[in-house]
């Protein structure tokens, strides 16, 4: 159980609601290249929700993204999967299908605040379930900000 809500029950309170989050790709991708710049602070958030069991809602875009940008990255094809589907097997991870009423969202999304396809995805994912979006994309996180809570996962870390 993570350290907070263990407390939390222990002192025989109710445990505060954990932050939601919406992650999107470039946070994993970056995470996972040591050689990309942010790359530090995007392990360091992705370590914090680990260990905090805070929870993480994505669309399943974001297994399609990862796998692609972390196989063109090491031409490594297996390793990409493999990459993507550990993400989709967190246990605090809630992988989101996109489903018609979801698109007819982002692509609304889209047209109002001028995202792009798969940042209005995201913004839809966030704005149904409350999460703040954490990204390395400043115009998504600039543009999304209309609609969610947007976050760079250094400033997400500081909650």
């Amino acid at each position: 159980m993570p350290e907070r809500r263990r407390r939390a029950s222990e002192a025989g309170t109710e445990a505060f609601p954990a932050p939601r989050f919406t992650v999107d790709a470039s946070v994993f991708v970056n995470a996972f290249n040591p050689h990309e710049d942010g790359h530090d602070g995007s392990l360091a958030f992705l370590a914090a929700i680990h260990n905090q069991g805070d929870p993480v809602i994505v669309p399943t875009l974001l297994l399609i993204e990862v796998a692609s940008a972390v196989a063109r990255a090491t031409n490594d094809s297996e390793g990409a999967q493999a990459y993507a589907e550990s993400i989709a097997a967190l246990p605090y991870v809630s992988v989101i299908a996109l489903t018609t009423a979801l698109a007819r969202q982002a692509a609304s999304l889209a047209a109002s605040h001028r995202l792009r396809g798969a940042d209005a995805v995201y913004v839809a994912v966030a704005r149904r379930y409350g999460t703040t979006i954490v990204s390395r994309d400043r115009e998504q996180r600039t543009r999304g900000a209309a609609v969610v809570a947007c976050r760079a996962p250094e400033a997400a870390l500081r909650k």
